[in-house]
Order: C-alpha cells, then structure tokens, then sequence
C-alpha cells in the first residue's frame, strides 16, 4: 500500500523524541515500511526516520511554538500561521496519490484541511478532548470524504465519546525486540518526559524524596517557567538528577537499571508509552490513575496506580515494589503492547478502508 503519515508540526519527528505521539510515529512508520509498504511522512524540517522518506515541505516547527499543546490553556485565537503551515503539508500530499492517508497531527488545522484529500483519512486522536479539535471533527464528519476517528485506549475514547462520534481504538505499541530488559532489581527511580504540569515531573521528586530514593529525571523544557520553577530547581538535592531529554535506547537503559518509573500525571493520559516501555524493560510503574495508564499498566501485577495526586500512597507503594516480578512486566508488554499486533491492526484497517473504497467505486 502506497500510505501517507502525517505529524503534527511543531517538532521534528527524530531522537530524541519530543513525546510518545512522535515517538510512535516513528516506530509506526519504520514498521509498515519494513513489511513492505510505501510510506511517506510528512513532518516538520528536520525529521529523520531510518528507511522511510520524510516529505519536507519547509515548515520550521521553531516558527509554530505558540501552537503547542498544553493542558487546560485556550490555544490561540490566530490559527492562520498554522494553517498555512498545514496546507503546504496537504498540497504536498494531494501532488501524490496515496491509498490511505493516517494523519496524528492532533492539531484542528490538520483535520479542517484532510477533507480535501482524495483518499481515504484516518484521524488518529493522541490527546485529551479540546474544544477547536472537536470542533474541526464535527465539521469533517459532515464532509463529502468524512474520515474515521480514532483514539489510542479505551479510557481515551470513553472521553471523546461523549463529544464526536468515534469509530474505533488503535493502540500505541513498543519495539519490545528492540528494548532491553533486566530479571534484576535495579537502584531508584526514573521519570522520563516532557518537563509540564501534565506529566507530573514535579510530583515524582516529591515520590522519590518521600520514599527515601534517588531519582533520575529525562526531558526537556517544554514549559520553561514550569522547568524552572519545579524541576531544575530541584536539580543538585540528595538523590535527585535532571538530565536532558536522551534518544530512547539510552533512556531504555536507564529504565531497565531503575528499580521502578514513575508517571504520576496531571492530566488524563491518554496512553502512556513511557510507562509501555518501563514493562518492556521489566521496570514496574508506579503512577496515578488516569486515563490511558488504567489500560497500560495491570495494578499490582506490573506495577502500582494510585489516586490521583496521592503522593503518600505512591510513595508508599514503592516500599513494595519487590513484590512486583519484573518477568511479568516483561511478559506483559510483549503480550499486550507490542508494535507487531499494533502493526496488523493498521493494516486491518487499511485494507478494510481500501475495499470500502473499491466497493463504492464499483457502484
């Protein structure tokens, strides 16, 4: 299949990754590639993925920071440099002809402009409900070309439901092959994403220091007043590290040398790849209970989940993260999250859309 990916464009889609959405993609992409499909991903300049073609039409994602996501804001009132960033992506995508086009360009823009493809779109959803996306999928569910609609989790779906018609849950996957895993216990704790009040990177040093272990952070500054203030200032205490964001094989050595990971999030995750990839590297997960991490992590077989915002409790947890078998996160994130069955359910989808598409051609 001749298939069209496209990424939200306000970062590169390269290591180290800004989020799970990209760090997906990317694995996503390089997957149906080496099952034998043409893949083309369209991406902000500067995206490199080995063996897939990433299109670059020119968009620089340092031009497009205002746009970025961040929990319980209002984005702005003026889309029309977001816009414009987008329609150079779709023109590039309407010069070829593609058999399914699978946008995870979570922005409203990306979706206003999909309706104008030919092929059939898929709109894959990697964040909370919000007001201007929903309202860009009303719109192009009334569309000529409407698109299917699709969430990461079942948690995450439960949300949208209430607000757009949903037509299906494709998962998140991890290159469990790919990672490195440990049967041995390892020494402290490791957090490991975006320095932002939605993933808890402030909360897991208050764990940590609760619990009496040393904690390893990774991530970048994705909202510096909140890096500053929260994180880097706790940088140098006993037992705490602030380390930059690492490209995922050495973050995945430093999960599987950690005795657990912490996800304690502020917001309703809506899957949770870091916490995916700390059971494939046998890492079990304390974290709080919200949204997608209730379908990642099994409670008390891979890991603990909390109430949210119970820091007592996930401190306390870790006091018995012994009791955890760090084979059974293994197993399980070879048995439930790998990218292998991930991978055959696009394709499902893909070729049901394709035989869809043939059926109507044929009258």
């Amino acid at each position: 299949m001749r298939l069209a990916l496209i990424a939200s464009l306000v970062s590169p889609i390269r290591e180290p990754q800004c989020g799970g959405a990209q760090a997906f993609l990317s694995d996503l992409a390089a997957g149906l590639a080496q099952r034998g499909h043409e893949v083309d991903v369209f991406a902000a300049s500067g995206s490199e993925i080995e063996g897939v073609r990433c299109v670059d039409v020119g968009v620089e994602a340092s031009t497009l920071q205002e746009y970025l996501y961040h929990a319980g804001t209002t984005p702005p009132v003026d889309n029309s440099v977001f816009e414009a960033a987008y329609a150079r992506v779709f023109g590039a995508v309407g010069e070829r002809s593609y058999d399914v086009v699978h946008s995870h360009a979570f922005d409203a823009p990306a979706i206003r402009l999909a309706v104008e493809v030919d092929a059939p779109v898929i709109h894959t959803m990697h964040l909370p409900p919000e007001a201007s996306v929903v309202h860009a999928l009303r719109d192009a569910s009334q569309a000529f070309n409407p698109p299917l609609i699709a969430m990461v989790s079942r948690a995450q779906a439960q949300a949208w439901r209430e607000l757009v018609n949903i037509d299906l849950v494709l998962p998140v996957g991890i290159p469990t092959a790919r990672i490195p895993w440990s049967a041995t216990p390892g020494s402290g704790v490791v957090f490991a994403g975006r320095f932002s009040p939605e993933k808890g990177a402030a909360e897991a040093i208050a764990v940590a220091r609760r619990a009496g272990l040393s904690i390893n952070l990774y991530g970048d500054a994705y909202d510096g007043a909140y890096a500053e203030q929260e994180v880097n200032s706790a940088g140098g205490r006993p037992g705490v590290t602030v380390h930059p964001a690492v490209p995922r094989p050495a973050l995945w050595g430093a999960i599987a040398g950690a005795a657990a990971v912490l996800c304690p999030v502020g917001w309703d995750e809506p899957f949770g790849l870091v916490a995916a990839e700390a059971q494939a590297c046998a890492t079990p997960v304390v974290a709080f209970r919200r949204g997608g991490l209730e379908d990642v992590i099994l409670d008390g077989v891979t890991g603990f989940l909390v109430a949210p915002g119970d820091i007592a409790a996930a401190a306390a947890t870790l006091g018995r993260i012994d009791d955890i078998e760090r084979t059974a996160c293994r197993r399980h994130a070879e048995a439930h999250l790998d990218i292998e069955s991930v991978l055959d359910a696009h394709e499902r989808v893909y070729q049901g859309l394709l035989r869809r598409e043939a059926a109507a051609a044929r009258g």
